[in-house]
């Protein structure tokens, strides 16, 4: 699995990087995605449903940063 920590970045910066790294990957890879971002979770959701790609995790780490994990399709 790639780890991708984005925290810091705003929209849409953190969705640019995952889709450059996930042209990257093969199908059935994980990307984690790391991010402060508080339109994350929407963004993300949006992004795969637009895409394919399979949002598996989207949780909050310790109130700190979003944990976002996608599956290539």
């Amino acid at each position: 699995m790639e780890t991708l920590d984005l925290k810091g970045l705003r929209c849409p910066l953190p969705i640019l990087k995952a889709k450059k790294a996930l042209a990257k990957l093969q199908t059935g890879d994980l990307l984690c995605v790391l991010t402060t971002d508080e339109s994350a979770p929407t963004d993300f959701k949006q992004f795969s449903y637009q895409t394919g790609h399979e949002l598996l995790e989207c949780s909050t780490k310790e109130s700190e940063y979003y944990q976002i994990i996608i599956k290539h399709k």
